[in-house]
């Protein structure tokens, strides 16, 4: 029993078939890699990284009041859920529409040097490595760019038309250092 048509074949004509079988795919293996902005290795370390940096809990709508429990087919296409404070009103934008606009290099140099409104950590970004500021890219193409763009900022004082969450305003700022913790008791030691 033959598992190919070309089992058939002489060794040498099957070489030659396998060698232009793959001389047409790898073109294509590699641009699709490419497309998607990263090996596969730096893909799953951008997952990783998206992860951990908490991205999802903004980015992505239901994520944090699921437990995470959204698909990643759903990730990263911001939200339409407002944060309000003296700031005005900010979005989670579509971070999946932003990145396939973006190249790599642009990525990480405004990365490290954003600096946005409340709730985003953007300082978190300037702790990242290259590495990982370019696999988190990789991996947010890869997933592709689907999705609404998220609304626009809102100035303090104008009205958002949808659900907000409200920060209370920032504490005035003192010159006074801050009163010292109290010591926290030690834990009893675990019998076992």
């Amino acid at each position: 029993m033959t598992l190919f048509a070309c089992d058939s074949l002489a060794p040498r004509t099957r070489r030659l078939l396998a060698a232009l079988l793959v001389g047409s795919i790898a073109p294509t293996l590699s641009a699709s890699a490419l497309a998607a902005g990263g090996s596969k290795a730096e893909i799953e370390r951008g997952r990783y990284v998206v992860k951990l940096g908490g991205c999802n809990d903004c980015h992505t709508a239901g994520y944090a009041p699921s437990g995470g429990k959204v698909p990643e087919s759903a990730w990263l296409m911001g939200d339409s859920l407002g944060f309000q404070g003296d700031w005005g009103t900010t979005y989670p934008s579509n971070l999946r529409i932003y990145m396939a606009r973006l190249p790599v290099d642009q990525w990480v140099l405004r990365a490290h040097k954003m600096v946005s409104r409340p709730p985003m950590p953007w300082f978190t970004l300037h702790d990242m490595t290259d590495a990982d500021l370019r696999a988190v890219h990789a991996f947010v193409r890869s997933l592709g760019p689907v999705g609404s763009p998220a609304p626009d900022y809102l100035p303090p004082g104008q009205k958002a038309n949808g659900p907000v969450v409200v920060y209370p305003p920032a504490p005035p700022a003192s010159s006074a250092p801050p009163a010292a913790a109290a010591p926290v008791a030690a834990s009893p030691p675990i019998k076992r």
